[in-house]
């Protein structure tokens, strides 16, 4: 009998064993659950709340009359509102004052969205100079098939320049009393303009040969051809009015890696005074901060640089031979992220640039 006893109790014994460790297990489900939606909100919250950064950049030789120039620098925003009307940017920037605004590309996004961008240039004052180079997922500036205007604009494009800003196909400059400062394509400092010129112009001697039928869509092109021939022209002229005391800022959607400025360097004439060895800054957006990031800071995963990549190929300020270049982390998420559709512990940012001739 005892013995009987006895296996009974050990049998029984289990239960309460058995009974703590599914009620540890629900527990934990459950703390699981609340991270997951404390993340989720606390994530929702962060991607609608824009961080003005701040950055003052030494630039050598600096004239006097360019001394504290800032640059309101915006990419990245692929489309897309960031609170009813752009209230979060428009918060941002409160009764911020600067000298002009730059935008680093994939402002539209793929599906060509232009309304969002179009809010987004309401909220900044209309005698501030606005600079946009194009993303590589926006569509494509320039119009070389038929569409329902006689501009070799596309639609977004145009409404673009409606609103004031420069496409910036070429160098633009601004004046501050004696002083200069450009802003340049940066795919200019490598492009052969005599064999781009020939290019045009034999499409564009082409398409005006006599007696010929053009179809709505070498309509198009011919005067894609032929305003790329003016563009061209008008690129010769800045280029020949460049002085050496200019300052150069080139930009770029896409920024530049260490390999190709030192290569870029290399094949420079160090006489001439349109080369990138001249420029002062190079600003660029793109890589979106990494998209996804980790709760202590770093990027996830990037599609260039693999896991972990170094934080100054992606966003903030970097040296490359010498020249600094500032990324933006953007304002949303990106396309160029496949498997990571919208941004984790990454919120969006607005740069603040100051150029300065101290030493910071």
């Amino acid at each position: 009998m005892r013995r009987r006893r006895r296996k009974n109790q050990y049998i029984f014994a289990s239960e309460p064993e058995r009974g703590r460790g599914r009620q540890v297990l629900a527990w934990l489900g459950v703390a699981l659950c609340l991270a997951v939606v404390a993340t989720v909100i606390s994530n929702f919250t962060l991607n609608h709340q824009v961080t003005l950064t701040r950055q003052r950049i030494t630039v050598q030789n600096l004239p006097g009359d360019l001394e504290n120039w800032s640059i309101l620098h915006i990419s990245d925003l692929h489309g897309r509102e960031i609170g009813e009307d752009q209230a979060a940017i428009k918060k941002a920037l409160g009764t911020l004052n600067y000298s002009c605004v730059v935008f680093t590309g994939d402002m539209v996004g793929a599906k060509g969205n232009v309304e969002p961008f179009l809010q987004l240039l309401s909220l900044l004052p209309e005698d501030k100079p606005k600079i946009l180079i194009p993303g590589d997922s926006d569509p494509p500036v320039i119009q070389t098939t038929a569409h329902d205007s006689l501009s070799v604009y596309s639609s977004w494009a145009q409404q673009v320049l409606d609103a004031g800003v420069i496409l910036l196909d070429e160098p633009v400059s601004f004046t501050r009393n004696k002083s200069t400062i450009w802003f340049v394509p940066e795919y200019l400092y490598s492009l052969d303009l005599d064999s781009t010129e020939s290019a045009y112009r034999r499409q564009a001697e082409e398409l005006s040969a006599e007696n010929a039928i053009l179809t709505p869509d070498q309509s198009a092109q011919k005067r894609a051809a032929e305003y790329h021939l003016e563009r061209i022209a008008r690129i010769r002229e800045a280029i020949a009015s460049m002085k050496e005391g200019d300052i150069q800022v080139a930009l770029t959607h896409t920024p530049l890696t260490r390999e190709y400025v030192n290569t870029m360097l290399q094949w420079t004439d160090r006489s001439e005074v349109f080369s990138l060895r001249r420029v002062s800054l190079v600003l660029a957006g793109h890589y979106t901060g990494g998209q996804w990031r980790m709760p202590w800071g770093g990027a996830l995963y990037v599609p260039a640089y693999g896991w972990f990549p170094e934080e100054s190929l992606i966003r903030g300020l970097d040296y490359l031979a010498g020249i600094p270049q500032y990324i933006s982390a953007g304002l949303s998420a990106s396309d160029y992220y496949s498997w990571q559709p919208f941004r984790l512990f990454n919120g969006p940012e607005i740069t603040y640039i100051t150029l300065t001739a101290s030493l910071n």
